[in-house]
């Protein structure tokens, strides 16, 4: 059985994790496929969103510790080297695709796995599914870029009992709380996220690149980087046709048909 299975149709990235029996645990090399396939969303002028889920119970349950060594020498920077070029790599990856992502959340969201989806642009929830900061079960330290997304969503308390505590969130919470966009019924997910997605593959591409550029630094800037970026991300997007075709289109008052160039 393939680990993560992926097609395009529509001009729409799919990528399904597919570990069902482990709740879609991920293996050091689900993980650079996951890498792998997002880079290629990335550069790749056909694709123009990418949906991200999940097969069975489980969206993703982490990162699969199932014989992972406990014991044993271990060297200083060791683990820090294996954050950095495994969990904080892929979170980078979604984070700085160039098409936006779309998480549908299809069942348990934990440790890593509720990053994954937090670290995607817009995250729709099935009403099964919940979310859990399980690494203080563990006695661990969130990883995976955790105590960067989660007080960016939720604010600092908040966030902090999210992680202190480890306790399940259910869909309905994490809609309130302002973690996902929306729940919508198990038997509509598939659905829903498809239709967002082909609504995003039908829009200005290199426009929602550079918007979600800004939004991501917007939290790590002060006012004057803002503006910076802001008129920066404007010249750049000036010269693409979506841009004179939007503009375009509202001088003859009429819907725009954009290219994704």
């Amino acid at each position: 059985m393939t680990e993560v299975t992926h097609a395009v149709g529509g001009q729409v990235s799919a990528i399904t994790l597919n570990r069902p029996e482990a709740l879609n645990a991920l293996t050091p090399g689900g993980r650079e496929l996951l890498i792998e396939l997002l880079a290629q969303a990335s550069a790749d002028p056909d694709v123009r969103a990418v949906v991200l889920t999940g097969t069975g119970r489980g969206f993703c349950t982490g990162a699969d510790l199932r014989g992972a060594s406990t014991g044993g020498p271990r060297l200083p920077g060791d683990v820090a080297r294996t954050l950095r070029l495994g969990a904080q790599r892929l979170i980078a990856a979604v984070l700085d695709c160039e098409k936006p992502v779309i998480a549908a959340v299809n069942g348990t969201a934990a440790g890593l796995g509720a990053h994954l989806a937090l670290a995607c642009d817009l995250v729709l929830a099935a009403e099964s599914a919940r979310f859990i900061e399980v690494f203080v079960r563990r006695g661990l330290v969130p990883d995976g870029g955790g105590a960067y997304l989660l007080p960016r969503l939720v604010g600092p308390h908040r966030a902090k009992e999210l992680m202190f505590f480890g306790d399940a969130v259910s869909a309905a919470e994490a809609e309130r709380l302002g973690l996902v966009n929306r729940v919508v019924p198990d038997g509509e997910l598939d659905k829903t996220a498809h239709e967002w997605a082909a609504r995003l593959a039908a829009g200005p591409t290199r426009a929602l690149a550079l918007t979600k550029q800004l939004v991501n630094a917007s939290f790590d800037s002060d006012r004057a980087t803002a503006f910076a970026a802001e008129a920066a991300a404007q010249e750049i997007n000036m010269t693409t046709q979506d841009a004179q075709e939007g503009v375009r289109s509202f001088v003859e008052r009429r819907s725009p048909e954009f290219k994704g160039r």
